[in-house]
């Protein structure tokens, strides 16, 4: 195996994903050949072609939305092995995962991940304690995790010091565990920059529209700007369908009989502030059917999930009343000052890729992946979780090794620190120094540094005195991050931003309507939008939040879909379904 990273041979060094490198790639995806083309945008596509471009291979990864519009900005936002994964006897799939949360923490992440720790509530007297304690012992050991503390054990009176937000009636004691958690759609974004770094050609609003075929195999795909409707076709070798919930839709269009089925589980967490539940730790609480975590976010708690069958609208699940009253119901049960409605600032539902056929309850179903040359020149994956795509991008580029001429070399991936790892911890070193050149609060430099690491200095290229100030109604963000979006993160619209590049949509109870104008104005002057770009931006933004608020009233999912569907999407020529 190679014993060192590549050097970039992008046109983009650093990964920029900008207007300039948009246009370019448009003009690259229509007339160079591929070995390698990527369908979907999510972690495992930006992963398939990262590992794919640092195997020296020709690459292309296009997706209908944004990059992690999907599934990979709407998790629960951890690196985990996956406790109940041991009670179901999954070792395999918890120490792989656990070996992958290592290596984020430690190599190709640290700027993005970071260790949390959660407080495992004891209900029962006697077997739970040390049940629970031999789980915990497997999970502190499995996978070679060096990076968090292991296991405490609390008495009652330390658990409520603890979490003093807990019922003293809620527990008997507690043990104390570590996992990691990451900006799931940052992170998802930064190895798509990555793969373009290294070569790939990266590009989001490009939809897939078919399929293109020489005799019996897949010999590349037809693709649409779904900013302006132009359309191209793309060559390629192999083609990899990384689309998760959309992957039997894709596989039909293909006209190539599946290998496997997907069933869409959806999942719904809200987010309230950090003062409604007093504590220093996260929550792990058994339910009837799963747990629910109580996630720390910077100023806030995620509290989540659920886990239901969706056979509606894949592209925006939406979360019922039903759903909400659930995660409020579990959390309340063990909480002295119960959370209601009123408390809840965001809402946001994702939905769960899970291999159909193991069980009819999603929450029983295996988070194992699956890979399939489901025709020549045609490779599929899914099932997995979030944590794994690493693995799961490896193994899908091996599939795919039939297809390409040559050998193939090995997955170097474990090696490849991501965009902003490297130096990220001297810069940490010196935030004061940085807070003093820019003229900006500590705090803040450390901020930029835990969203962009070592790339914080190209953030602050673009820094005027204006774009310096905070965002009027989010002040957790600055309006150079804005700019910084748009211009090198590969940002089109307003909705990008406010739910992605930043997480301004669920971190504020206004859901970003009350800074969407800024915003706008301020991509305005990257992007070059007109006063009439500028107000459609605005009004789309609008409506989409207004259906969601709306959606979240609805007793039921069919009710909350209708609402949901009908607003507007700002990708003007997207075609549905797959055709």
């Amino acid at each position: 195996m190679a014993s060192r990273t590549p050097h970039s041979t992008s046109d983009s060094p650093g990964g920029v994903l900008g207007p300039a490198e948009r246009d370019r790639a448009w003009r690259r995806l229509a007339a160079e050949p591929f070995d390698v083309v990527v369908i979907g945008g999510g972690i495992v596509g930006c992963g398939v072609a990262l590992d794919a471009a640092t195997r020296g291979l020709r690459v292309a990864l296009v997706e209908a939305r944004d990059l992690a519009s999907g599934t990979s900005s709407r998790s629960s936002k951890l690196f985990h092995g996956g406790l109940r994964y041991l009670e179901q006897l999954e070792f395999g799939l918890v120490r792989e995962a656990l070996r992958e949360r290592e290596l984020m923490l430690t190599r190709i992440a640290p700027h993005l991940v970071k260790p949390v720790s959660f407080l495992y509530p004891l209900r029962h007297r006697g077997w739970e304690r040390p049940y629970t304690a031999a789980g915990l012992f497997l999970y502190d050991t499995m996978g070679g995790a060096r990076s968090v503390p292991g296991q405490k054990h609390l008495t009652r009176a330390g658990a409520l010091r603890m979490v003093p937000a807990l019922r003293r009636d809620a527990l008997i004691g507690g043990i104390r565990y570590y996992d990691a958690q990451a900006d799931d759609a940052r992170h998802t974004m930064t190895v798509a920059r990555t793969a373009a770094h290294y070569g790939a050609v990266v590009r989001a609003s490009t939809q897939v529209v078919g399929f293109t075929r020489e005799a019996d195999r897949v010999s590349g795909v037809r693709v649409r700007d779904v900013e302006t409707g132009a359309e191209t076709v793309v060559r390629a070798d192999v083609v990899v369908n990384c689309t998760g919930v959309w992957t039997d839709e894709l596989q039909r269009a293909s006209g190539s009989r599946g290998r496997f089925r997907v069933r869409a589980s959806k999942g719904v967490h809200i987010v309230v502030a950090r003062d409604r539940i007093v504590a220093e730790s996260g929550l792990i609480l058994r339910t009837a059917k799963s747990v629910l975590f109580v996630i720390p976010w910077r100023n806030h708690w995620i509290v989540g999930t659920t886990d239901t069958d969706w056979n509606l609208d894949l592209a925006h699940p939406a979360a019922t009343r039903q759903d909400i009253d659930y995660i409020l119901a579990q959390v309340n049960s063990v909480l002295a000052t119960p959370l209601t409605h009123d408390d809840i600032e965001g809402v946001y539902a994702g939905l769960r890729p899970l291999l159909a056929g193991e069980s009819e309850e999603t929450s029983k179903l295996s988070r194992e992946h699956a890979v399939a040359r489901v025709a020549p020149g045609l490779v599929a994956i899914a099932g997995g979780k979030y944590t794994t795509y690493r693995v799961m991008a490896a193994d899908a580029v091996d599939a795919a090794a039939v297809d390409l001429p040559g050998r193939l070399r090995p997955s170097i991936t474990d090696q490849v620190p991501l965009l902003g790892a490297d130096g990220y911890h001297a810069l940490v070193n010196q935030a004061d120094l940085l807070a003093a050149r820019y003229g900006l609060h500590p705090y803040r430099v450390r901020h930029l540094l835990d969203r962009y690491g070592s790339l914080v200095h190209a953030v602050l290229e673009l820094a005027t005195p204006e774009l310096l100030k905070p965002v009027d109604a989010a002040p957790d963000y600055l309006l150079v991050e804005i700019a910084y979006a748009a211009a090198a993160e590969g940002a089109l619209h307003v909705e990008d931003v406010l739910t992605r590049r930043t997480r301004i949509s669920m971190e504020y109870a206004h859901r970003g309507v009350d800074c969407a104008r800024q915003v706008a104005e301020v991509m305005a002057g990257v992007l070059g939008w007109d006063e009439d770009r500028v107000e459609f931006e605005i009004a789309n933004y609008v409506a989409r939040v207004a259906a969601e608020r709306d959606s979240q009233i609805k007793p039921d999912d069919a009710a909350a879909d209708a609402v949901r569907a009908g607003a507007p999407d700002v990708r003007e020529f997207l075609v549905s379904p797959v055709s």
